[in-house]
C-alpha cells in the first residue's frame, strides 16, 4: 500500500461511504456525521487516508478531532479506518496526526475523549491508544406499571395536584433544575458554565425536540437543603422531560433527573415516584450514567426483575 494523508473535501463522504459500508455501531453512525472539512468556528481538524493505486488515490479512512460548546476540557476524536485497512497503522497515524492538530487548538485543550462500544474494533483500538473508561452508559426502557403508583398526602386528587404539575419547558425554574442537576452528574467531565438560556436551548426548547415536562413538587411550605428558605408552592423535587411522544409498541424518550441538593434518600424517592407516574401505562425510555447514582438505583432492581431492559449496546467514554 502506498498511503497518503491530506484534509478532508467536500465529496469525501460519499466515497467513505463505497469502501465503508454501513456503520458497526450507532456510536459509529454518529460520529461519521462529524467528519467535515477544517475550519477554526467551531475549531475542528479532518485527516483524510488515501491508498494510492496505480496512480489512483482511493480515501480509505478519516479522522477528526474537534471541540465541543458542551464539556470543553476535552476534544471529541473520531477514526475510522475501512476493513480491509486495518492493522495497517493507518488509524494510529491519523490519530496521532490529530493529536498534533490538538495541540495547536485554540482553547488550548489537549485531552481527547470518545464514545465506544464494548467488545468492538473501536473499542479495542480505543484501549490499544491508551484511551480508558471514564464513564458508563445505556439506554434503559421501563416496562408499563413496572413500579408502584405512589400516593400524596391524604391521597386525595387535590393532594396529588399539589405534588404533580405540568411545567412549560420555557420554565425558568425548571432550567434551574436542570442545569444544576445535569451539572452534579457529569462532574466527571465537567459541563463548564450552564446558564439559563444555554440549558434551555440544549434541553427545552423546540429544537431540543422538548414537548413536554412534569416535575414533582415537595409538599406545600417544605423546604430542603442548608439555607433553602420553605414556599408556598413546594420546590421542585424530581423532573421528566419527554422528547418523544410514545405508546404500548414504542417507548417516549424521556430525560429523568432530580434536585441535586437533595439528600440520597430523598432523591432516589422523588425519581421512583415520578418515574412510576410517567411509565404507568406507556414504556419509557431513558439514558441512565453511572453517575446518576438516583436514578440507577431505582432501575437496576426493575432489571434485574425483568421489568425494565437495556436497548441496544452499553456505550463506554473513554478518554486520554
Amino acid at each position: 500500500m502506498a498511503i497518503q494523508y491530506r484534509e478532508w473535501r467536500e465529496g469525501d463522504d460519499l466515497a467513505l461511504l463505497e469502501v465503508w459500508g454501513d456503520p458497526e455501531t450507532d456510536q459509529a453512525g454518529q460520529f461519521r456525521g462529524t467528519l467535515a472539512p477544517s475550519g477554526n468556528v467551531p475549531w475542528r481538524r479532518c485527516i483524510v487516508a488515501e491508498d494510492v493505486v496505480d496512480g489512483v488515490a482511493i480515501p480509505v479512512a478519516a479522522g477528526v478531532v474537534h471541540e465541543a460548546s458542551l464539556h470543553p476540557e476535552r476534544l471529541w476524536v473520531y477514526v475510522e479506518v475501512a476493513r480491509d485497512h486495518r492493522r495497517s497503522g493507518i488509524g494510529s497515524t491519523l490519530l496521532m496526526m490529530l493529536r498534533r492538530e490538538a495541540e495547536g487548538s485554540p482553547s488550548g485543550v489537549t485531552r481527547l475523549r470518545c464514545k465506544v462500544e464494548p467488545g468492538t474494533t473501536g473499542a479495542a483500538f480505543a484501549e490499544a491508544a491508551g484511551l480508558t473508561p471514564i464513564q458508563h452508559t445505556r439506554l434503559v426502557v421501563v416496562e408499563p406499571a413496572a413500579l408502584k403508583l405512589p400516593v400524596f398526602g391524604d391521597g386525595s386528587e387535590e393532594a396529588a395536584s399539589e405534588r404533580i404539575q405540568d411545567l412549560a419547558t420555557g420554565s425558568v425554574e425548571l432550567s434551574d433544575v436542570v442545569g444544576r442537576y445535569y451539572s452534579s452528574v457529569h462532574g466527571w467531565d465537567s459541563p463548564g458554565e450552564l446558564g439559563i438560556g444555554t440549558v434551555q436551548r440544549l434541553f427545552l426548547d423546540e429544537l431540543s425536540g422538548a414537548h413536554g415536562a412534569i416535575v414533582l413538587r415537595a409538599p406545600k411550605a417544605s423546604a430542603f437543603g442548608s439555607g433553602v428558605p420553605a414556599t408556598r408552592k413546594g420546590r421542585i423535587q424530581a423532573f421528566a422531560i419527554s422528547y418523544a411522544q410514545g405508546n404500548s409498541d414504542h417507548p417516549s424518550d424521556v430525560f429523568v433527573g432530580h434536585e441535586p441538593e437533595l439528600d440520597p434518600d430523598e432523591a432516589q424517592a422523588a425519581v421512583r415516584d415520578l418515574l412510576a407516574l410517567i411509565a404507568y401505562q406507556y414504556p419509557v425510555l431513558m439514558e441512565v450514567d453511572d453517575s446518576m447514582t438516583a436514578l440507577r438505583t431505582v432501575v437496576e432492581p426493575l432489571m434485574e426483575a425483568g421489568k425494565a431492559r437495556r436497548q441496544g449496546s452499553e456505550t463506554f467514554v473513554v478518554s486520554d
